[in-house]
């Protein structure tokens, strides 16, 4: 697509992370073969002025080794400067299925209780 048209869409992106109250959280997709892009570093400025934590999710983990995909990971969470790790995720062996369950589980969690205290 045009120049134009990609920021249309990062202007509407960021419209809707700032104003939509329904938004219950963001899972943030990072293939972990290529690391962090400019686009994924762009959607985490967007997350933080809009006071939104994202739940980082670094897919592909089958495709590395376990010292990279540790590596990975550490890198990832420096570079945006998380409070945890982002969860290494593998689709073909299931590695990560219950944690990211469990993480989505804890963002609409925390979602429910901003609306009822509002």
């Amino acid at each position: 697509v045009s120049a134009q048209l990609k920021e249309e869409w990062g202007e509407a992106l960021a419209e809707y992370i700032g104003t939509e109250e329904r938004l219950a959280g963001v899972v943030a997709l990072v293939d972990i073969r290529h690391g962090l892009t400019d686009r994924d570093r762009e959607l985490q400025r967007l997350l933080a002025a809009a006071d939104r934590a994202p739940l980082v999710v670094l897919t592909k983990a089958d495709k590395v080794g376990r010292g990279p995909r540790a590596a990975a990971c550490l890198a990832v969470q420096r570079e945006l400067g998380l409070a945890t790790p982002p969860l290494a995720v593998s689709v073909r062996s299931g590695e990560g299925r219950r944690e990211l369950l469990k993480g989505i589980d804890a963002m609409l969690a925390s979602w429910r209780e901003r609306q009822r205290s509002e």
